[in-house]
């Protein structure tokens, strides 16, 4: 299996690469339109800043690739809300793949929400083999707002989309990579799509 890990400037990508070996799979780092292209299995990762991070997508042309993959592809973190419509951080367009907006925790919970939570109301293949309030590692200040295409719930000060899916396209907030074995087995599961 190919799989390949969109590598665009914003991400934590090698803790990312080390899961998947620990798992058996040489994920390969690359912004190359064709590599991507020919992969079985794309990670779109995103740590940092909204805004940055679109501009470095636009500025390799990742922005209008993306949204025409057919293969199945996962966001993390900040991946996932770029899939979305927009974001309130840096007043950011998104790709518009899942059909919701991001906003900033603003109900006097602390931010950025750091460290461990319990996702819930799980509706995928993604989360075969996971429990209900399972308990997965976050790091963030902006979440999705519920849509049709949650699949996945998480409480913090309110309750917000924790994961999303859209046909070929998953999204996480969470980070699988840092969530123990119910996080490898996400990953695994992934793999299995």
């Amino acid at each position: 299996m190919k799989l390949v890990i969109i590598n665009y400037g914003a991400g934590n990508i090698k803790s990312i690469q080390f899961a998947f070996k620990r798992l058996g799979i040489d994920a390969v780092l690359s912004n190359n339109p064709e590599e991507i292209l020919a992969a079985d299995k794309i990670i779109f990762p995103g740590v940092g800043e909204a805004s940055s991070a679109m501009i470095m997508l636009q500025n390799s042309g990742l922005d209008k690739l993306i949204p025409k993959l057919k293969q199945p592809v996962l966001g993390i973190c900040l991946g996932m809300q770029l899939l979305c419509e927009s974001t309130e951080e840096g007043n950011t367009k998104g790709l518009g793949i899942f059909r919701t907006k991001v906003k900033r925790f603003n109900n006097g919970v602390k931010v950025p929400q750091m460290g461990w939570n319990v996702i819930k109301d799980l509706k995928s293949d993604l989360f075969s083999g996971i429990k209900e309030n399972e308990y997965m590692y976050l790091v963030h200040s902006y979440y999705a707002e519920h849509c049709d295409e949650t699949i996945a719930k998480t409480d913090y000060g309110i309750n917000y989309a924790s994961a999303l899916q859209h046909n070929n396209f998953y999204g996480v907030q969470f980070h699988p990579e840092k969530s123990s074995l119910a996080g490898a087995k996400i990953l695994e599961n992934f793999l299995k799509l």
